[in-house]
């Protein structure tokens, strides 16, 4: 689902201030009694809201409120100016969907409504990893949609040329057949190009290294950190069975389309990755399987970015228990089951996994959440991603031969240059 990985993405810096919406008597309403006859927005993106769920959602939602739900589906390209500014209106949508990566940034200008009370009533078992996008300090601003993370899509033909059986369990287990690929046949081992960032926050996740550091009231870079240049030094190694640009991304050229051209044993890419492969090149489609980014250790996977959606309800919604109530219908676990089951995506929680079977590429992709994580939940990250991000420069000058010290020294005064902007 390409959706999902923009979600994640979205992290540009929102420099807008929401202002007040409403008094506090416009706000309030007397109880259930007054929803009948009522209307709730609802704001999706694309490709989010399956079929059979909104369907479904919206019948019973509609049956217990007697109010009607207004779907309306948003595009990616430019929402966060368009929720930014929708938030500071008077009449803004009730329920939005938000990249989990954006709420912090969302909630610190006050448009976001606090549900806690929420999380007391249905999200005691809420995936942490998953919910740990939706709370700024320390209050929770929205609720935990689900999630999505990438996995290792391979060619089973070519590691069935080369000799392998089965998959790997351990990182150095996966090296391992990489070299063999690479020693017995004509194939490219793994497509990994230099800036392939999401996969190596991954990394650093696994690594439990932090890019930013309080430096007094500010957040600074860590890049310097030796933990970084642990992380860089493991995505060096699967860069060096690589032949793809150190200077371009996983998207310049697309790097399920090199695949397509099966002549690489495996690349790291979200799920969705593979029907643009498929789509590029039929026959492939055979070919294709899936395993999870092995770590260290069997027992645990390799840490992973944790993209995917939160849905938040309007601080200037004048329609606050009908938006919780929604949520409370929207993320019951049968619909959040069945939003799991249709979409290939990953539960709020971890109970409800089971919904992902038979989905090969959901269920590579499910061991990795628990360990799973996400850029720093701060709103200044969002300025540290805009192109041309600096980390990227970093994991190239690396790549390049120059030391992670040198690497990061040389980018670090653009990081603190981006995180000392306001938001």
């Amino acid at each position: 689902m390409k959706r999902g990985l923009i979600a994640a993405t979205g992290v540009a810096a929102l420099v807008v201030s929401v202002a007040a919406c409403g008094s506090d008597d416009d706000n309030k309403e007397s109880g259930p009694e007054d929803w009948k006859g009522q209307t709730l927005t609802l704001w999706a993106m694309d490709g989010s809201t399956a079929d059979q769920w909104t369907e479904d959602v919206k019948k019973d939602f509609e049956k217990k409120t007697g109010a009607k739900l207004k779907l309306e589906v948003q595009q990616w390209n430019g929402i966060q100016q368009k929720i930014t500014t929708a938030l500071s209106e008077s009449d803004p949508p009730d329920v939005i969907e938000v990249g989990n990566t954006q709420t912090p940034a969302y909630a610190k200008t006050g448009g976001l409504a606090d549900l806690s009370d929420l999380k007391k009533d249905i999200g005691k078992d809420w995936t942490p990893s998953i919910n740990k996008s939706a709370v700024y300090e320390g209050k929770q601003y929205a609720a935990p949609w689900f999630a999505l993370n990438r996995v290792v899509l391979y060619n089973k033909k070519i590691w069935k040329e080369a000799g392998i059986e089965g998959t790997p369990k351990t990182r150095e287990e996966f090296f391992k057949n990489l070299a063999q690929i690479e020693k017995k046949t004509d194939a490219e081992p793994i497509y990994m190009a230099g800036q392939n960032w999401y996969f190596f926050d991954g990394l650093l996740i696994g690594k439990k290294a932090q890019l930013v550091k309080k430096d007094g009231d500010k957040w600074v870079s860590n890049l310097a950190d030796p933990k970084v240049g642990e992380a860089m030094d493991i995505y060096k190694k699967y860069a060096s069975y690589s032949k793809a640009p150190k200077d371009k991304d996983e998207a310049t050229p697309q790097q399920a389309e090199v695949f397509a051209k099966g002549k690489t044993g495996a690349f790291i890419g979200m799920s969705w990755e593979a029907a643009t492969a498929v789509k590029a090149n039929k026959d492939i489609e055979k070919d294709i399987g899936y395993f999870t980014i092995p770590g260290d250790t069997a027992a645990k996977p390799e840490g992973v970015f944790l993209g995917g959606s939160n849905l938040a309800v309007a601080a200037g919604s004048k329609k606050q228990g009908l938006a919780k109530e929604f949520l409370k219908i929207a993320m019951s676990d049968k619909h959040e089951g069945a939003l799991a089951k249709e979409n290939g995506v990953i539960p709020n929680k971890e109970s409800l996994e089971s919904n992902l079977e038979g989905n090969k590429a959901a269920e590579a992709a499910a061991p990795a959440v628990k360990g799973g994580g996400l850029t720093p939940l701060i709103p200044e990250w969002g300025a540290v991603e805009n192109p041309p991000n600096p980390i990227k420069r970093y994991m190239t000058s690396v790549l390049n031969g120059k030391s992670h010290a040198d690497a990061a020294k040389a980018v670090e005064g653009e990081m603190n240059k981006r995180l000392s902007q306001k938001q």
